[in-house]
């Protein structure tokens, strides 16, 4: 599975990277939840809390992005979006 975070401020990508697991034991929304805490590490976040509307927006289209009210720190950009690129 890879997937691809990015993080966006005033329209703009800032920065972004590709998060690949391939432990074929781990269940799809655990490899998803394993690089999401990967990818917070990198980027220095705190883990964004996963409301209604992200499971329904994730589910949909496989992506999904993340705003200051996902977050319980205070974030210096408008929003983190990670989308789906590839699954085992």
């Amino acid at each position: 599975m890879q997937i691809w975070f990015k993080i966006f401020k005033n329209n703009r990508l800032l920065c972004d990277t590709v998060i690949q697991n391939d432990i074929s034991s781990l269940t799809r929304t655990k490899k998803i939840f394993a690089a999401m805490e990967e990818v917070c590490y990198d980027f220095d976040l705190s883990k964004p809390i996963w409301l209604d509307s992200n499971i329904t927006e994730f589910k949909r289209h496989n992506k999904v992005r993340f705003y200051k009210d996902n977050f319980i720190d205070s974030i210096d950009f408008d929003y983190l979006e990670m989308q789906i690129l590839k699954e085992d």
